[in-house]
């Protein structure tokens, strides 16, 4: 647009110039020229519009905004009409309370305040991104700051709004998800009515007041230390269980050993065992025989 406005001055100029001298004909021809030249430059400048992926268009005229979006590659419109690029990727806006690690400096944690009445810290990252067909009701109704005039303070809101119905305890443990499902799905309604589609909500963290941390890790720390001692108590049971079997199967052996042996068969067995120690290479002597004469066998000589 500048370059039109430029180069109908320097067109008006030379004209201007001719009428009156006749001398400075040449430069103004020249001026003449020059201007037409940078008015079409400008003209096909402000006509060709290039809008790259992931962006739309929303064209604008004297304030008053078209519904009409131009979609990713090159476009040719009314040099008059001014085109915002609107971006259409997914988007996120984090609020944490460690420095430089939030969309804003410093401590920017959203604190609530829980059913039993404690400030809890919770950490959050938002995803969002752009209803591309709602683009233009967006920069007409909010601007292009809609990150700081909708995202940032209806999150915070919600979240504020939804922690009442939780314990700082269940926050913490057990209800988690719950508080997660609930406040993405009220900040979700809220987004699509102002042309935003919430994709994921992330709970990256959530800090409580140091003596209710302290009474958490205790309590987690006696459930830990009760498991561990069940867990004993269990193995201690599982051993004595093991020792009764096996003291019941050696009674039931020797109770069996006992009623089936005879006086033939333990005969039988020493017979076989003196017979082993007969063939014995270890010099021995061996009594035999329980009766009034027993026999003696000297096996040194057995080599010989």
């Amino acid at each position: 647009m500048a370059l039109i406005i430029l180069g109908l001055i320097l067109l008006i100029a030379g004209t201007i110039l001719i009428k009156q001298r006749d001398e400075l004909h040449k430069l103004a021809s020249g001026l003449r020229i020059g201007g037409l030249a940078l008015a079409v430059i400008g003209f096909l400048t402000a006509s060709i519009k290039q809008i790259d992926a992931g962006e739309i268009g929303v064209k604008s005229i004297f304030g008053k905004v078209d519904n009409d979006i131009l979609t990713s590659g090159l476009s040719i419109v009314n040099p008059l009409v001014d085109v915002k690029r609107v971006d259409i990727k997914t988007q996120n806006y984090t609020m944490s309370g460690v420095h430089d690690e939030g969309d804003k400096g410093g401590d920017d944690a959203i604190r609530v305040l829980t059913a039993d009445g404690l400030e809890v810290v919770i950490d959050l990252t938002v995803l969002y991104r752009v209803i591309s067909t709602e683009a233009p009701n967006i920069v007409k109704e909010t601007g292009l700051d809609y990150r700081d005039k909708i995202v940032r303070p209806l999150t915070r809101t919600k979240i504020r709004d939804n922690a009442v119905y939780f314990t700082a305890i269940e926050l913490y443990s057990v209800k988690r998800d719950l508080f997660q499902g609930r406040i993405f799905k009220s900040i979700e309604e809220d987004f699509k009515k102002r042309g935003l589609v919430l994709e994921q909500l992330l709970v990256r963290n959530i800090t409580l007041p140091t003596t209710v941390k302290g009474s958490i890790e205790e309590k987690i720390k006696a459930e830990q230390d009760a498991q561990k001692m069940e867990f004993v108590l269990q193995k201690e049971k599982q051993e004595a269980e093991r020792k009764r079997v096996e003291a019941q199967g050696i009674a039931d052996y020797q109770k069996i050993i006992s009623s089936g042996l005879g006086d033939k068969q333990l005969q039988y067995e020493q017979i076989q065992v003196m017979k082993g120690l007969i063939t014995s290479p270890n010099a021995k002597v061996i009594i035999m025989g329980g009766g009034k004469t027993p026999v003696i066998l000297d096996t040194k000589d057995s080599k010989n």
